[in-house]
């Protein structure tokens, strides 16, 4: 549906997209993740036709949309875009939610019907005749998503839409988002900087640091995955550790960290100086008591536990084996093995589930 190819996007001498290459695929919710300021925005806006690329070509369905306004047009009415902070006519939720209609010069009966079918899909039925200035913030971006949904858009651009909405309102706004693709099949594109956003909607992901798209994927790919640092740290893998392939059997390898070994999956051939990326939520601990527990789980280390931070339901627990590495439990667990800062406990980690990648650095 829509392919983009060499863009930029610049501001003086600053880049703020740079060599954007895109493709987005019809009927899928496509992720835009990535910190603030990291040009998700003005990548939207650009795509929307609100602004203009410094360079590089943006097709929809084939049809390049540096053409005549008239066809420019015609393409913007094949889309809808909904902004982070959504604004409001100071008229009736059903008055803002024809407006778009009545600018395209649809029949009075037909704005009726598709205004009755947009506010029952997103749940303001019953409040049609109410002001819509006088809603709350989160009923507020269900009357801007309305309006974008009764002109039938085939693709429907969303930016940050649960940004400032609290966590009922977020579950309300990302269900909406869900009917809406299953229902009409709409291709969306959403952006947020919350991974678990990210990972709950989308069919794929593409990452955006510094104006630039650092990695394309899907949900496996991006959160178990990533391909450097930057990526890794964004998406929430605070263990990251440098260590040297010392054997690998058929892709079954040990790797040396410090003092400990690692054995894993991995391509990577002896003598190779890589980086291990282990997420928190695949750390097990066990409170240290005599010998090493039996498990099949294939590595297991005796260390001291530094810091416990909560983390909404959870607890990251951060243990020194000669470096830092991170579990992520509940606080159910914690309080069962009597965690706390100074105990001795026994990490577990599936060696399947240790991504590694050569060191570059």
């Amino acid at each position: 549906m829509i392919r983009i190819s060499g863009l930029f996007r610049r501001a003086g001498t600053r880049n703020i997209l740079d060599a954007i290459d895109l493709e987005i695929r019809p009927g899928e919710i496509f992720t835009l993740i990535g910190p603030s300021g990291s040009g998700k925005t003005s990548l939207l806006r650009i795509i929307d036709l609100l602004d203009n690329p410094t360079a590089g070509k943006i097709f929809f369905d084939g049809t390049d949309t540096a053409a005549t306004n008239q066809i420019r047009l015609s393409i913007r009415r094949r889309m809808a875009m909904v902004f982070q902070k959504p604004s409001v006519l100071n008229t009736t939720v059903a008055g803002n939610v024809a407006f778009g209609l009545k600018f395209r010069g649809v029949e009075k009966i037909e704005i009726g019907t598709r205004v009755r079918e947009a506010l029952d899909i997103v749940g303001l039925s019953h409040l049609s005749d109410r002001r819509a200035v006088t809603l709350s913030g989160g009923e507020m971006q269900r009357v801007a998503i309305a309006r974008a949904l009764v002109t039938r858009p085939e693709l429907l651009i969303l930016d940050e839409p649960t940004a400032n909405l609290d966590p009922v309102n977020t579950e309300m706004i990302e269900n909406l988002i869900r009917r809406i693709h299953q229902h009409f099949h709409t291709t969306i594109i959403l952006s947020t900087h919350d991974m678990i956003q990210g990972q709950r909607l989308a069919d794929r992901i593409a990452v955006i640091m510094g104006g630039r798209i650092v990695q394309v994927g899907s949900i496996q790919d991006i959160f178990y995955h990533p391909q450097n640092k930057d990526i890794a740290r964004f998406v929430g893998i605070d263990t990251i550790v440098k260590g040297i392939v010392e054997s690998n059997d058929g892709g079954h390898a040990k790797i040396s960290v410090g003092t400990a070994v690692f054995e894993v999956i991995t391509s990577s051939k002896p003598g190779t100086p890589v980086s291990l990326f282990i997420r928190p939520e695949e750390v097990t601990l066990a409170v240290k008591d005599g010998d090493l527990p039996k498990t099949s789980v294939r590595n297991q280390l005796a260390g001291t536990i530094i810091k416990m931070v909560p983390f909404g339901p959870f607890i990251r627990v951060t243990i020194d084996f000669g470096f830092p590495l991170t579990s992520l439990v509940t606080r159910r667990s914690s309080d069962e093995l009597s965690l706390g800062v100074g105990m001795a406990v026994i990490a577990g980690v599936k060696a399947t589930a240790i991504h590694v990648i050569p060191d570059s650095e």
